[in-house]
């Protein structure tokens, strides 16, 4: 007989002090071992979550994010590009002018630390920031961010060459090697700065990197993304598969769907979500696997953000939305009840176990676009 466990759960973490709080209450089974029954607040733990990051992972400084919760201050370029991306998160959710300011100084603090330039070594990187930038522009309308993306869009339209048919370099020490990390970032920013500004070329360019991406790293029959060709010179296609390169396809066919409203361009979305939660590889058991910390730590969250998107796309077919939704919601209730440490909020690469004391910040981040997703799903009704 299944076992019954009631979970009170830490909803919210406010000045340092822990407060409880109620919300719907669900029953659910998990791994056919148990029957969990709690309340979800994700609202609150999405607030929680937010001020845990701050706290624990802010440099000194205050003007960046530091690798680990115990002592690593090291900058890492890209995982500073997703903070800012759930400090927006934050604002939308809640309008707290007090994520305003943070948005404001990581922006000018990643310049800093990147020797006073927002160009880098490598084409993802700038992708990334350039997302969360051109979010915190639509969000607060302030120009800066605006200009933080048209330098780095400027910069990354020198990485596309023929080399491998066309398509993005992954660097500019490494500009032959051709991968969805860098193509995925490049065609969504495209295509919403042509939606934003109605420049053609950005249009085309989002179409022609997309049209190789799918050609080249795309499998036809089953919508397998792969990870990239030609990193060791041989043409040879690097079969590797992550949780976010599925995600960024998804991305990238939403927003050409968006920008042009050719069907052909969402059902593509469609077809690579349906592949990612349905690959025992990539969701064991309905639950988005474990890829580690460090880099792999990331992976998730990016997924995560870009079904998100999808969910919400007002064309999504129903059956297509209950089944995503779905699985968000497994995710995000096994995150809540078994993938937390409480009181000290941190969370590891696994979602369904508690993390131990050491946690990079590239997990934390995953965690946190889960539940601000969680909370967005939520409040438009979509997630009961």
């Amino acid at each position: 007989m299944k076992k019954a466990i009631k979970y009170l759960m830490v909803a919210g973490l406010v000045s340092g002090s822990i407060i409880f709080s109620s919300c719907k209450k669900e029953v659910f089974p998990l791994y056919n071992d148990e029957i969990i029954t709690t309340d979800y607040n994700y609202t609150a733990l999405a607030d929680s979550l937010q001020t845990q990051l701050y706290q624990n992972y802010s440099a000194s400084n205050g003007k960046y994010f530091v690798q680990d919760n115990q002592g690593n201050t090291t900058f890492n370029y890209w995982p500073n590009a997703h903070v800012l991306d759930v400090m927006v998160d934050g604002y939308i959710r809640t309008k707290d002018p007090v994520y305003v300011g943070r948005m404001k100084t990581l922006l000018d603090g990643i310049k800093a630390q990147n020797g006073n330039a927002y160009p880098n070594n490598f084409y993802d990187d700038m992708g990334w920031l350039s997302l969360s930038s051109l979010r915190a522009y639509d969000a607060t309308k302030d120009d800066a961010y605006l200009q933080a993306t048209t330098t780095l869009w400027t910069d990354m339209k020198k990485g596309i060459s023929d080399v491998m048919g066309g398509g993005m370099g992954w660097s500019k020490d490494k500009p032959n090697f051709k991968n969805t990390p860098a193509n995925g970032p490049a065609i969504i920013l495209a295509a919403r700065l042509y939606q934003l500004q109605n420049d053609a070329e950005d249009l085309q360019l989002a179409r022609s990197l997309y049209a190789w991406l799918k050609a080249t790293l795309v499998e036809p029959s089953t919508y397998t993304v792969y990870d990239g060709i030609n990193s060791d010179g041989s043409g040879t296609l690097v079969k590797n598969k992550y949780t976010y390169n599925y995600g960024l396809f998804i991305g990238a066919g939403l927003e050409l769907y968006k920008a042009t409203k050719e069907a052909a361009y969402l059902t593509d979305a469609i077809k690579t979500a349906n592949a990612a939660i349905g690959d025992l590889e990539l969701s064991p058991g309905g639950l988005m696997k474990d890829e580690g910390q460090g880099d792999g730590g990331l992976f998730k969250g990016v997924f995560v953000r870009y079904l998100t998107l999808l969910v919400n796309s007002p064309d999504l077919p129903a059956s297509d939305r209950d089944k995503f939704l779905a699985y968000l919601k497994f995710n995000a209730q096994t995150l809540y009840t078994k993938g937390i440490n409480r009181p000290s909020l941190a969370v590891g690469s696994a979602w369904n176990k508690p993390a131990s004391d050491k946690t990079d910040l590239t997990t934390q981040l995953s965690s946190i676009m889960l539940i601000e997703a969680a909370a967005n799903l939520t409040t438009s009704g979509l997630l009961k």
